[in-house]
């Protein structure tokens, strides 16, 4: 398959995947800042603007099923060190289409916040905006490829009422009429029923890569 990462990832926002056929698909990155390898079922995307060779031969050489082996950690070592960067976790990678109205629940635009979500969202994210709920933050920004993503936080007092559900909800009503992403560590199982009752599907699975 050929395309763009951003062409790549509207797609499968509209439910298109790559084919599975055990494939990787190697992309440059839309942007210095980010680089990494999206899994969809049976078929990787890796996004980087070292030597395609070099990330086909790495792969090649690697003893582990064929299907894992862009998430294989030996494989990101790899592109750890030949980069320079870093790399978090693996994400569960999820999608939630365009709500239309307004949010229901009570949500007050602020800037230039302190909180360490936000914090960490702009050294990720480009055009950050930030809403405050009682007991919440929502962050949206422009991350990988310029898509739109969500991240929430929800304060320990007023966890397990449905806040962060309502807040990743409301995502999707201030989208403007685009998809809006979510990553979410695979081990965060709270956080990831939260944004399955709100709407959004798995896609895949993320390994992001950073400067340091």
């Amino acid at each position: 398959m050929a395309g763009s990462l951003r062409s790549i990832l509207d797609a499968a926002a509209r439910g298109v995947f790559p084919p599975a056929d055990g494939g990787t698909t190697v992309v440059p990155q839309h942007c210095p800042r980010d680089a990494g390898v999206v899994a969809f079922t049976a078929h990787s995307v890796v996004f980087t603007d070292e030597d395609p060779g070099w990330v086909r031969e790495t792969l090649r050489t690697l003893d582990c099923d064929g299907l894992a082996a862009t998430m294989h950690t030996r494989f990101l070592t790899a592109l750890m060190e030949r980069t320079g960067r870093r790399t978090d976790t693996i994400d569960v990678l999820l999608v939630g289409t365009p709500l239309a109205g307004r949010p229901a629940l009570a949500l007050t635009e602020v800037a230039g916040p302190g909180h360490p979500r936000v914090v960490s969202a702009r050294r990720r994210r480009d055009d950050v905006r930030v809403w405050a709920a009682d007991g919440g933050v929502l962050v949206l920004g422009r991350g990988v490829a310029g898509r739109l993503e969500v991240a929430v936080e929800v304060a320990e007092p007023v966890r397990h009422r449905g806040l962060g559900r309502r807040l990743v909800t409301a995502a999707r009503q201030l989208s403007g009429g685009e998809p809006v992403w979510a990553q979410v560590s695979a081990g965060n199982a709270r956080s990831l029923r939260a944004f399955q009752a709100a709407g959004y599907a798995p896609v895949g699975s993320e390994a992001l890569f950073l400067t340091p």
